[in-house]
């Protein structure tokens, strides 16, 4: 069997790859591991599970409770609410696990499952695996130990999760949002209730679009991986600034006054900026993946601030700030962890900060974000090639050594199979966009031929 988690927990389309069977196995396994590690200890075990609105996640989040219910875990359902709040309740309840079913901003047809130790940190590599073992060993005729009676879980919904993750972020804004007219692209998703709430709380006057789930429309056009209709929105409209999420928000995407898409790597340098002024920018080190643009390490350089890289994936980029105690991390693709307020990348929160730094600076996002330059940067996903030989096969690693020479100094490329999709992702910077287009469409036809 293939590992089933990936760098974001369990994901495939829901009913096939990911079913009921799964969801349930996999939750009592989770709870059986976590009983064995002792996390349970001296007390009844107690469990958050919350989702994003996909209809399959109705079904799914019935079969993490009954799994997790037989196995003797109280639970508190949550309902439909972002990743970053899950964990958030996971810990300020004091809760020994935490569940979050979303398959963030993946098509509507997918879903996936993570689950959060106690505190709402993700699980550590070594947990996972065991999870996996022991869901395989019971999948193939194992029998478990259930308990009886007295013994097993009680299910209660918990309405009170929107107004205190919302208290939450309110109390942690550095600056209110008084004066700003804020578009918020919700992707039809987790925030859909939740962020609008946070930002008018805070002083902004709000303009909403994607705010509508039915089920079926998450991250359909719209959101961080479709930023046109917030582009239009924030011109239409006369807005200061627009922010985009996905549709768990662990993930916060801008556009500025003028419709120009302010990615990640441009969030991360003008939060580094606020947070070095107010002092809390520790060892004044930003952690970012190798994904991260060229331009942004040369801005963080120039600002006298020290950059640390970490492999894809925002689980990386957490364990790298846990274990040396950076307050800021994230990817380029929106993922923003700020970790003295927050365990995992939260979408509302980032975007909260980002207005607040707009309200208290009296600047632009464009001119904050003018901070760094972005160097041309191509990213071609193929699809259908066999993404577990990327490191293994000579025929590719020539290839990449050609592209490299051809770059220089002034570019770079980075190939790297997707944790949660199956692909493998070609990436390419160059000084030049047309060259980085050329290189880029050079090295995927490399990828097609050596791994197809």
């Amino acid at each position: 069997m293939g590992r089933l988690f990936g760098t974001d927990g369990v994901r495939g389309v829901a009913n096939a790859d990911l079913t009921a069977e799964m969801a349930l196995g996999l939750s009592v396994a989770a709870a059986h591991v976590l009983a064995e590690a002792g996390t349970f200890e001296g007390h009844k075990p107690l469990a958050v599970v919350g989702r994003d609105p996909r209809a399959s996640g109705e079904f799914l989040e019935a079969a993490v409770v009954a799994g997790l219910a037989s196995a003797g875990v109280d639970v508190l359902r949550v309902g439909v609410l972002p990743t970053p709040a899950v964990a958030y309740l996971t810990g300020s309840l004091g809760a020994d696990l935490g569940v979050m079913l979303s398959a963030s901003h993946n098509a509507m047809p997918d879903n996936g499952i993570k689950f959060f130790a106690r505190g709402g940190h993700k699980l550590a590599d070594e947990l996972e695996d065991r999870i996996e073992g022991v869901y395989e060993e019971h999948r193939t005729g194992a029998p478990w130990d259930r308990p009886t009676g007295a013994g097993v879980g009680r299910v209660t919904s918990y309405d009170e999760g929107l107004d205190q993750y919302v208290g939450h972020l309110l109390g942690v804004l550095p600056h209110p949002l008084d004066g700003l007219k804020i578009v918020l692209d919700e992707a039809h998703g987790a925030a859909a209730r939740v962020s609008p709430e946070a930002f008018t709380r805070a002083g902004a006057e709000v303009v909403t679009i994607g705010t509508e789930p039915d089920g079926l429309n998450i991250n359909d056009g719209c959101g961080s991986t479709h930023l046109d209709p917030l582009k239009a929105a924030v011109i239409e409209h006369g807005a200061d600034l627009g922010i985009a999420h996905d549709g768990d928000a662990d993930r916060c995407l801008a556009v500025d006054h003028e419709g120009n898409e302010i990615d990640g790597d441009q969030i991360l340098a003008v939060l580094a900026l606020a947070m070095r002024e107010r002092s809390v920018l520790r060892g004044d080190t930003v952690v970012a993946t190798v994904m991260s643009n060229l331009g942004f390490k040369l801005a963080l350089e120039r600002e006298g601030l020290k950059l640390v890289q970490t492999a894809v994936g925002d689980r990386y980029v957490l364990e790298e700030m846990k274990e040396h105690g950076y307050a800021l991390g994230g990817e380029q693709s929106g993922h923003v962890i700020i970790l003295d307020h927050a365990t995992t990348g939260d979408g509302t929160l980032t975007g909260l900060l980002l207005a607040a730094r707009v309200a208290q600076s009296g600047r632009t996002l464009k001119d904050l974000a003018s901070v760094m330059e972005r160097l041309p940067q191509v990213l071609i996903n193929v699809r259908d090639v066999d993404k577990s030989r990327v490191r293994t096969s000579a025929e590719l690693a020539g290839a990449v050594a050609d592209a490299e020479r051809e770059l220089g100094s002034t570019g770079r490329v980075l190939l790297r199979p997707s944790g949660t999709e199956p692909l493998v992702r070609v990436m390419v910077e160059a000084a030049d966009i047309d060259q980085a287009r050329s290189v880029a469409g050079r090295l995927a036809d490399a990828v097609k031929s050596a791994l197809g």
